[in-house]
């Protein structure tokens, strides 16, 4: 018998905080793979559960889970980067739905605008498509944007390796995913 879903297709529960037990609707898209439950769980209870007061960026944003989860757990300000049309379009929509203020999402490709910006943050999410081999372009654009004192986040079908200057504070695997939350040495 088949393993079942943790979740039916385009849906993902917010696991805690503020909107704990929400389910989101997202659109069933060819790369959108929501972080599992197990991983946001694990990664939460790394960066405690409170969040107030930090800003966050999720790169590439796809469901949106991490960026909810960090805004249930009263991040100051969430930012959201999605390239794709229906899912930015649901992202907003879910946005509504939970009345999340501290939520701003932007259509556009995270790589060019983490190329061009100056804003910094105190936790950034790295989680792009799999299949698009992007983490290579991605990790040093984020770690430019991340504070001095701040968390990166980078989930990735293989073994996470840090890069230059940063240590693994902990890493875990959930599915097919490899995750790990990482800090300057």
């Amino acid at each position: 018998m088949p393993a079942r879903p943790a979740h039916p297709a385009g849906q993902v529960r917010v696991i805690g905080g503020e909107f704990r037990r929400r389910v989101l609707h997202f659109p069933e898209l060819a790369g959108l793979r929501p972080t599992p439950d197990r991983a946001r769980e694990t990664l939460f209870n790394w960066l405690g559960q409170d969040l107030a007061g930090q800003t966050c960026l999720d790169a590439f944003a796809g469901s949106g889970a991490l960026g909810f989860e960090a805004a249930s757990r009263h991040a100051a300000r969430v930012l959201m980067l999605e390239s794709a049309r229906p899912a930015c379009d649901a992202l907003k929509r879910n946005c509504q739905l939970l009345k999340a203020d501290c939520i701003e999402i932007r259509q556009l490709d995270a790589l060019a605008w983490m190329r061009s910006a100056t804003e910094q943050f105190d936790v950034i999410f790295l989680d792009p498509p799999f299949a698009a081999g992007l983490m290579a372009q991605a990790l040093p654009l984020a770690v430019s944007r991340l504070k001095a004192d701040g968390w990166l986040y980078v989930e990735q079908p293989d073994k996470i390796l840090a890069p230059e200057g940063f240590i693994i504070h902990r890493q875990d695997r959930a599915g097919l995913s490899h995750f790990a939350l990482l800090k300057r040495d």
